[in-house]
């Protein structure tokens, strides 16, 4: 079995995990004044080496990122911070902004430094009130204890909940005033971002473990994880498990043994269907057990790894009920700028809805399908794209369940006892 590996998530059983006393009791703020010691390019090439990815859902190289930020353009450089966490079963960058929103600020320092800017933006969603307190409350501590300040500011900017400013360049709008839609790209946010000018947009988690990289090192960071795929990361394992919540694992660990550290599906039940990167990656079977949960190994597997979130099913669930739930949410977070998703969305429910009540036919299927190819690299950003996720992946392997709705003229399904749909069906 995978070694779990406790670098974020290291202290978070203390009460004081989130103050700034506890983060400099563990050595908080030693990796951002090493950093700033450090010449920013050397900063950016050490987080190349250590092979860190965005741990916001693409897996983009971070050192990469901050690499395409121009120098000596004269022009302000900005970083903004994706807390915009607000997909279905994806919560792992809350818990850590809870437990330890020191590290992220940190983060902020060095990931500053690196890329010349001096000023930070985190973008998170205003429902949690709670969390954005005590973000604000660690921005404060770090301004007061000399952090911050300095040549460095960070603002936390509270959003209005709008799923589609997760993507980029509609947090950027956002940020910017302006309704969360997406832009056209070219220009890219690291030449034209925020303001129009060279911007780097990192997820939470991304920037939290730039610190432990500058203090231990890029051969030890890539000490952790697979051959493509680098260092530790937070699963967020949540359903029909005895014990949800977060493990901090090296990638490339495999849902088999996550599941024997959290103690299994629940008492008397089985798996039937998972989805390895939350409701946006198409869904796996009891037969992907032992995929290894990386970037590579879950893409050759036909998902993806996204934001890590795994959301466990066991055999009472209806499947067809399931999707039709998630794909209602994308409808209704569709932000309506391409038609693909604006219409495309809406007929992907009501085909959906006639199926789960027993109303709709095999015509329906076939153009459910249809519908979902149209839509599938068409939209104006990935919205559109993951709504069709859970639809083609669940046909896929559970085609005999919305057969079966078809035939018996409503859900056939017993959600106490009944095992009919364990399986595949073709």
């Amino acid at each position: 079995m995978s070694q779990l590996t406790p670098i974020l998530s290291a202290h978070w059983d203390e009460k004081d995990s989130f103050t700034i006393d506890a983060y400099t009791r563990h050595g908080g703020y030693t990796a951002s004044k090493k950093a700033l010691a450090m010449d920013p390019d050397a900063v950016i090439q050490l987080v190349k080496d250590s092979g860190l990815r965005g741990r916001g859902g693409a897996g983009f190289p971070t050192g990469m990122k901050w690499g395409f930020i121009p120098q000596g353009d004269n022009k302000d450089h900005y970083l903004v911070v994706n807390a915009d966490e607000s997909e279905p079963g994806t919560c792992k960058d809350m818990p850590l902004l809870m437990a330890n929103p020191h590290v992220l600020i940190e983060g902020c320092i060095i990931a500053c430094h690196a890329i010349r800017a001096k000023h930070a933006f985190i973008y998170i969603r205003g429902e949690v009130t709670h969390i954005a307190r005590r973000l604000n409350q660690a921005i404060e501590d770090a301004y007061k204890a000399g952090h911050l300040g300095n040549g460095i500011d960070v603002v936390l900017h509270i959003g209005a909940g709008a799923y589609i400013c997760g993507e980029e360049t509609a947090l950027l709008d956002s940020l910017e005033g302006f309704r969360g839609q997406p832009r056209l790209r070219p220009p890219f946010p690291a030449i034209a971002g925020l303001y129009a000018r060279p911007t780097v947009v990192n997820n939470v988690e991304s920037i939290s473990a730039v610190p432990a990289i500058i203090n231990n090192g890029a051969e030890w960071y890539q000490a952790m994880g697979t051959e493509k795929s680098k260092g530790a990361t937070l699963y967020s394992l949540s359903g029909h498990v005895k014990n949800p919540g977060q493990f901090e694992a090296p990638l490339g660990i495999t849902l088999r043994e996550i599941l024997e550290l959290s103690g299994g599906i629940r008492q008397g039940h089985t798996l039937k269907f998972w989805t390895p990167g939350g409701s946006s990656t198409p869904i796996f079977t009891a037969e992907h057990l032992d995929v290894p949960l990386d970037y590579e190994g879950v893409a050759a597997a036909g998902s993806m790894l996204g934001t890590k979130a795994l959301q466990i099913f066991d055999e009472t669930t209806c499947v067809v009920r399931a999707v039709l739930r998630w794909t209602e949410f994308y409808k209704h977070e569709s932000c309506g700028k391409c038609t693909p998703c604006r219409e495309g969305t809406w007929w992907l429910v009501q085909l959906l809805r006639d199926l789960e009540a027993g109303k709709g036919t095999e015509a329906d299927l076939a153009k459910l399908l249809d519908l979902c190819e149209n839509i599938m690299g068409r939209s104006f950003c990935a919205l559109g794209d993951g709504a069709t996720s859970s639809i083609t992946s669940s046909i896929k392997y559970f085609r005999n369940e919305y057969i079966a709705h078809i035939t018996n003229g409503g859900c056939p399904f017993d959600p106490v006892a009944s095992t009919l749909f364990v399986g595949a069906g073709a």
